[in-house]
């Protein structure tokens, strides 16, 4: 895609010289605290990570933030459907961090909504009932808090899966108004991240502990077994191979 209509889809959220630099390339040299630094001395306020505080990715990213700028912006997307382990770490962060975590909710009456017509377990009956929760209490509340933002942080990386394995570092969010997204251990290992959080005692959830690789909704994650896929605890009722929840797609509203 030329850079005239990448500049067009950002509708002006972002200069010519950032949009070169997202796209040539030069950021899948750089280390995650370069792309943190650079992405934080470019977007100051403008630019948050987002942190489940389901996985050790985001609180790893969280405390590389932290090390750069202690003012640098976190949030959550509280679905109404967390496990309290997950709430508890974030109070805990709260507290190892004296940071404020800008909690996002869903729109009451969309979730009332769903819920009075195809009740509080929809997500069980089918893939598309699935996507419509995630859609309602994920995907929405996130396109509308980016909306005030010019960029992201997130914690994909491409070994997670296949939908993920050609994420960049750095990239063009065409499904929020072309604003930046910084994927800054998109190269990382497992290992790699567990590595840092020993050396640096991040905090995590302690439902890991427990077998849970990835936490998300109470209802929609659940413990493995040894050597099984790391993001099989997830939504593991679905046969497909693909299962995410939407707010990495380009096409918004999938589900998937």
């Amino acid at each position: 895609m030329t850079l005239e209509l990448v500049a067009d889809e950002s509708r002006n959220r972002l200069n010519i010289e950032t949009l070169e630099y997202i796209q040539s390339g030069a950021a899948e040299s750089s280390s995650a605290q370069e792309i943190l630094t650079w992405g934080l001395e470019k977007f100051a306020d403008r630019i948050a990570l987002s942190c489940s505080f389901g996985a050790p990715e985001g609180l790893v990213l969280l405390d590389m933030m932290h090390r750069i700028d202690p003012a640098a912006r976190v949030f959550v997307l509280d679905t109404g459907r967390l496990p309290q382990a997950t709430y508890d770490l974030i109070d805990r962060v709260r507290d190892r961090y004296d940071k404020t975590v800008e909690v996002i909710f869903p729109d009451a009456e969309r979730v009332q909504s769903m819920v009075r017509a195809d009740g509080l377990n929809l997500f069980y009956t089918s893939v598309e009932k699935r996507e419509l929760c995630c859609r309602i209490r994920k995907v929405e509340p996130l396109s509308r808090f980016l909306a005030g933002l010019d960029a992201w942080v997130t914690g994909l990386r491409r070994d997670q899966s296949d939908a993920r394995k050609n994420t960049p570092k750095l990239e063009i969010d065409r499904a929020h108004a072309g604003i930046a997204k910084l994927n800054p251990i998109a190269d990382w290992s497992r290992e790699q991240v567990l590595d840092y959080v020993k050396e640096h005692a991040v905090p995590i959830n302690r439902l890991h502990a427990e077998g849970y690789p990835s936490v998300g909704c109470e209802p929609c994650s659940r413990a493995i077994g040894p050597g099984d896929d790391v993001r099989s605890g997830r939504w593991w009722w679905e046969a497909s191979d693909l299962k995410e929840c939407g707010i990495h797609l380009e096409e918004q509203g999938s589900g998937i």
